[in-house]
């Protein structure tokens, strides 16, 4: 016989790797942390307010005309949003103005990023105004900006619960009578101050992680789907309609509803009034983008539209002649810092998780995008700390909900800004309105306020052309974008984003249960073995099936690796065992009957030939697409050995990374003390193959021997 050389695989020694006890580690830590030192001090200080270690930096000559010019501009831009969101809100106008002053002056003493603009953001005045307006709705309040009653064709209408014995409606607060101002203004900032409460607690204990499961796909689509409800319920301001915004699920389907039931009420000068401007905004709009490269500044559209449109209404007697709604009085100067009511906060804890997430995610993510881009870096904790404290601390002067928008931020960045100086600026800027230009906008119509909002969705309603393209490159992708708008669009922002959240994470375990598997084959005169299906001129290994599963293997996905490796393999241990003994049995009964009629009680020679021969001695698994197992993976493992064990085929592993080879250690899957790990566990393929083939030529040859 001729000698059978066998393959030693090479050996890879691993590094011994000591964990320290538990106990140690802790009190090391704990030392660490209560230290108190100078240098600690002012390391602590220091991170906690980023600016101090940048501002002695600032290079004068080099920076101050780009924060100048950006600051200017976005205080420009931040006017007119300011008042506008306020809608949305569900609050009086100048607690918009106060959010953004606040917000600006706070950030720009803790956060991390040089370009990044905080303040008020549509989505979080609309989820805002959600909860005002729910809250304001339960305590008995009419929602009618006028304080009338509807009509009997409006859904959802308080019909006048604001008037009881011809006096206005009040709840008391804190120990005072508070009118629908006031409790508007209350719910938010007590709403804002749990969502900065939850953003600071996040930022200590460190769950900055709770952000990657908004997936890119599922904020685009809850962004998209938010957008469509504020375009709803801005609708009925462009027509003059005064109906109540809907309380509960289906807000976009009854609003519509009662819009078109309403649409002979609509009112003619807030119709045409709309028009004009919605033209005139889309079409500076249309500019800007358009000559963005030659424009050195962006357009202030917004200001020549509130403008123009305060000056029409104010000598147009608009709101006195045709009853057109306005904004109403907006007072100078600042109001008296008051502590949010704690009355209000046990009905707001649930309803701030969802704005303390969507506001943090947004700004880390919109922090991280623009330090990327212009070569620095920001501290993600930190910037959590800041948003939190943009949260709490203005809640203490009627503030409500801010977070980093994304549409400022970018005219920041195209406008030269190089620090936060500008947000400074931004804040002297609204600061001049605040102390003298605010009652000026008296008369400004709350329809051009409408327009002003509705035009600025602009972006992300835009985001409908790009669901072609993002099904063509990611079904999935695109399954949970629309998933995710239709819930927030249809059903309400909060259930929404809750949808988009458990839906991505349903299409993740989906795709795992549903991996791709493969039959691997080796490339001519080479190491390298891919995918039979995918690639030309492979050849399968003599013998030697290798099956590759791109999953890891869990509880959740290990019956469909089985029933993948069964089909791949053509051959199931259960059921091939079961023929085999069938077979056996059979020719058994044959042997006996044919004893029996020749007298002779020998069947051995039948049995041994029921013994059926495959088409293969070994399954190779390629564990390089597994990153991890669980205990139920491993039971797996262990059960395909043990199983085609019975039918003489052997299973051997290739390429496990070091997790899973420390979880099949656990479970003893080589055995005591690893003893058979060189014969089951291979670096490479071809290396597992090489042993496969080495040994079943051995064994074979130790066979012929025998038989010899």
């Amino acid at each position: 016989m001729e000698e059978v050389t066998k393959v030693t695989p090479p050996v890879l020694e691993r590094r011994a790797r000591q964990r320290q006890p538990t106990v140690s580690v802790l009190k090391s830590k704990l030392k660490q942390g209560v230290t108190c030192s100078v240098p600690r001090v002012r390391s602590t200080l220091t991170g906690f307010f980023p600016v101090v270690r940048w501002l002695p930096k600032y290079k004068l000559h080099e920076y101050v005309w780009g924060d100048l010019m950006s600051g200017v501009i976005i205080g420009i831009i931040l006017v007119p949003q300011a008042i506008a969101y306020c809608l949305l809100a569900g609050v009086g106008p100048i607690y918009g103005l106060y959010t953004s002053f606040y917000a600006n002056i706070i950030y720009f003493l803790m956060g991390t990023s040089r370009h990044v603009s905080v303040g008020i953001f549509s989505l979080m005045s609309l989820m805002v105004g959600q909860v005002v307006y729910k809250e304001m709705f339960l305590a008995g309040f009419d929602l009618n900006e006028d304080s009338t009653a509807s009509g009997p064709d409006v859904f959802n209408a308080t019909l006048g619960a604001n008037l009881t014995a011809g006096k206005l409606h009040t709840v008391e607060l804190m120990g005072l009578q508070c009118g629908k101002e006031c409790y508007s203004i209350s719910i938010a900032a007590a709403l804002t101050f749990l969502v900065g409460v939850y953003q600071v607690v996040m930022a200590v204990f460190r769950l900055g992680f709770v952000s990657v499961y908004l997936s890119a796909p599922m904020l685009d689509g809850f962004a998209t789907g938010a957008s469509f409800t504020i375009l709803t319920v801005q609708a009925k301001y462009l027509l003059g309609l005064k109906i109540p915004r809907h309380q509960g699920y289906g807000t976009v389907v009854v609003t519509w509803f009662n819009i078109f039931a309403n649409i002979h009420k609509a009112n003619l000068c807030d119709l045409i009034t709309s028009t004009i401007c919605i033209s005139v905004l889309v079409a500076g709009k249309e500019i800007q983008e358009r000559y963005k490269d030659r424009l050195k500044i962006p357009l202030p559209t917004e200001l020549i539209v509130v403008a123009g449109a305060t000056l029409a209404s104010h000598f147009g007697e608009l709101n006195s002649n045709y009853g057109s709604s306005v904004s109403g009085h907006i007072p100078t100067g600042f109001i008296p810092p008051q502590v949010p009511s704690f009355t209000l906060m046990p009905r707001l804890i649930l309803d701030a998780i969802p704005l303390a997430v969507i506001s943090f995610a947004f700004t880390v993510s919109l922090s991280e995008m623009f330090a990327k881009k212009n070569g620095y870096t920001v501290r993600p904790n930190q910037e959590m700390l800041a948003i939190g404290f943009c949260n709490i601390i203005p809640s203490f002067f009627h503030c409500f909900t801010t977070s980093a928008a994304l549409a400022k931020t970018m005219v920041k960045d195209s406008t030269g800004c190089q620090t936060q100086i500008s947000s400074l600026i931004s804040a002297m800027v609204v600061l001049l309105v605040l102390l003298f230009f605010a009652p000026f906008f008296y008369a400004l119509q709350k329809c051009v306020l409408a327009c002003i909002i509705i035009v600025s969705l602009r972006g992300a309603l835009r985001k409908f052309k790009d669901v072609p393209a993002k099904w063509r490159a990611s079904r999935n992708d695109g399954i949970v974008w629309l998933v995710t708008m239709s819930a927030t669009a249809l059903i309400s922002v909060e259930l929404g984003l809750m949808v988009g959240v458990f839906f991505s994470m349903i299409c993740v375990i989906f795709m795992t249960q549903n991996a791709k598997v493969s039959l691997l084959g080796r490339a001519k005169d080479t190491d390298l073995y891919e995918d039979l299906d995918e690639y030309k001129n492979l050849m399968a290994p003599p013998r030697v099936q290798v099956f590759r599963f791109q999953a890891p293997l869990y509880y959740a996905n290990k019956d469909s690796f089985l029933k993948s490796l069964y089909k791949a393999v053509g051959v199931e241990p259960f059921l091939e065992l079961t023929k085999r003994r069938k077979a056996e049995k059979k020719a058994r009964e044959m042997s006996s009957k044919l004893a029996k009629a020749n007298g002779d009680k020998n069947n051995s020679v039948v049995i041994g030939l029921v013994q059926r021969e495959l088409a293969f001695h070994t399954i190779v698994l390629d564990c390089s697409a597994i990153p991890f197992i669980d205990s139920t993976g491993m039971a797996t493992f262990k059960g395909l050995l043990s199983e085609y064990k019975e039918i003489s085929v052997s299973v051997l592993l290739a390429n496990c990374n070091t997790s899973v080879v420390d979880a099949l250690q656990k479970g003893q899957f080589f055995g005591e003390n690893d003893k058979d790990m060189s014969s089951l566990l291979f670096h490479t393929v071809h290396t597992a193959v090489l042993h496969a083939n080495s040994t079943s030529a051995a064994a074979e040859s130790r066979l012929e021997d025998s038989v010899v």
